[in-house]
């Protein structure tokens, strides 16, 4: 049980943050920045199920970077640095934005809205270099930071619409993916947004920070009697490995880290210091620049479109003309682990430990990103990152960017573990489908398959 005098130190960091409401009952919270979140509300092998046979409600992304461009130079430059198709993006969808370097490397990416002819929502971490390219040029156009003025929650599985249009009071059945539109939750206005990333079938709410609570605590309440779950924080870092969407940090790193000073700096003073210190682990070594990706080895070429020049452009067209790696799956053999965690029980010195479900995000210098040398034949052939264990699946999975030659499923490879200079293991791995979890796809779901509420037939 949490003491009293911890009690009120947690509370009170809540009280200038009006979208993570406060629950004594949870026992570990995280920090994250000037805020504290939740690290799980029951257990994670509970939390991890939910977006698999019910639904949940996550509030880990708040306070969520957050950027919107206005104006008649917004599309000409937008084109300019995204990758994506502007020929085919009305008002009211979304698309995955995609920002490169003249490498064509991932610089920023995240979730874009079209609200408008000259209007445009940008949000997650490619939100704020985005903004700062903008910056730098002189275009016709406003942009304007809008992160801590508006709430993002995620409501995902199979259940989440069912939940929505309850606690909404209206049929949201016409929503398709990657499609967004306005409504209302307790007299609060909201756009709803068909998308995420657990999979399955999946919205957000946004709306102004001010009501965030309101709208929070009716979902919940609505959501209740149809098994609605709260996830923490440990939880939603879980689903990115296995529902096949590489994440920042997790997976991959940005080149900004060590080409923008003047970008690292403008974070530092933000007070996102976290995001600008990487801590590289894993026997690819301490060379970060082992981390950074181009869209095409993120399994990410369908966002490209060569209509339009942008940076990149030229690196990019060779890179999809002839892909030299590709997105893939990996099962770890489970002999191998169990050898890792018995050496903790054996004289000497004992292998990696292999924190379960995943390793710690942060240590006490920055953000902790494992990378670990795929091997065939004792020959590099690929990078394994985001490593977890799937409850679900009841297996350690990663994915790995591996040269195409190898990429063929059933594959057997070996996934080196442990930090040069250390006592490292072998591990057996097969190659196998990406996405790993690929039943009731949320881009592939007729919703008109699920129940209307008696009230709207």
């Amino acid at each position: 049980m949490i003491k009293e005098d911890s009690a009120n130190m947690i509370e009170k960091s809540f009280d200038h943050h009006p979208l993570i409401p406060y629950d004594p009952s949870v026992m570990i919270y995280i920090s994250a920045g000037d805020v504290v979140l939740p690290y799980e509300y029951t257990n994670w092998m509970d939390e991890v199920e939910s977006w698999k046979d019910g639904a949940y409600i996550s509030h880990s992304l708040n306070p969520q970077p957050t950027w919107r461009i206005k104006g008649p130079d917004a599309i000409k430059y937008l084109s300019s640095v995204l990758v994506n198709n502007f020929e085919k993006f009305p008002i009211g969808t979304a698309k995955h934005a995609i920002m490169c370097n003249e490498k064509g490397l991932n610089m920023g990416d995240g979730v874009m809205l079209r609200l408008d002819e000259d209007e445009f929502l940008f949000y997650e971490m490619g939100a704020l270099y985005i903004a700062h390219v903008f910056e730098q040029g002189n275009w016709n156009a406003v942009g304007e930071d809008l992160t801590g003025t508006k709430f993002m929650y995620q409501i995902a599985g199979p259940r989440s619409l069912e939940i929505i249009e309850a606690a909404a009071g209206k049929d949201l059945h016409d929503i398709r993916f990657l499609h967004h539109r306005k409504s209302s939750i307790a007299g609060v206005e909201v756009n709803v947004i068909r998308v995420g990333m657990a999979g399955s079938l999946a919205y957000e709410l946004h709306g102004d920070a001010q009501y965030g609570r309101v709208v929070y605590n009716r979902v919940l309440e609505a959501g209740k009697p149809l098994g609605l779950k709260r996830i923490g924080f440990r939880s939603y870092l879980m689903n990115h490995t296995e529902d096949g969407f590489p994440q920042f940090v997790i997976h991959f790193t940005h080149p900004w880290i060590v080409e923008d000073e003047n970008f690292v700096a403008k974070l530092k003073k933000r007070g996102d210091v976290i995001r600008c210190n990487t801590v590289c682990r894993g026997s690819m070594g301490p060379d970060i620049r082992l981390r950074f990706c181009n869209p095409v080895e993120l399994g990410w070429a369908n966002r490209i479109s060569f209509n339009h020049d942008f940076v990149g452009r030229a690196a990019l067209e060779k890179e999809v003309a002839n892909p030299r790696r590709k997105m893939v799956t990996l099962v770890w053999n489970a002999e191998d682990i169990l050898d890792i965690y018995a050496s903790k029980f054996k004289p000497g010195e004992p292998y990696a430990n292999i924190d379960t479900p995943i390793h710690n995000l942060y240590d006490g210098n920055g953000m902790t990103l494992f990378a670990d040398q795929v091997l065939k034949n004792g020959k590099l052939i690929g990078i394994s990152s985001g490593r977890l264990y799937s409850y679900h699946f009841r297996q350690m999975l990663s994915l790995c960017t591996i040269d195409v030659e190898h990429s063929d499923i059933g594959n057997e490879v070996i996934v080196l573990w442990g930090d040069p200079g250390t006592k490292q293991k072998e591990i057996r791995a097969t190659v196998s489908r990406f996405p790993y979890f690929n039943e009731n796809r949320n881009e592939n779901i007729d919703v008109n398959t699920i129940p209307r509420l008696a009230k709207y037939k």
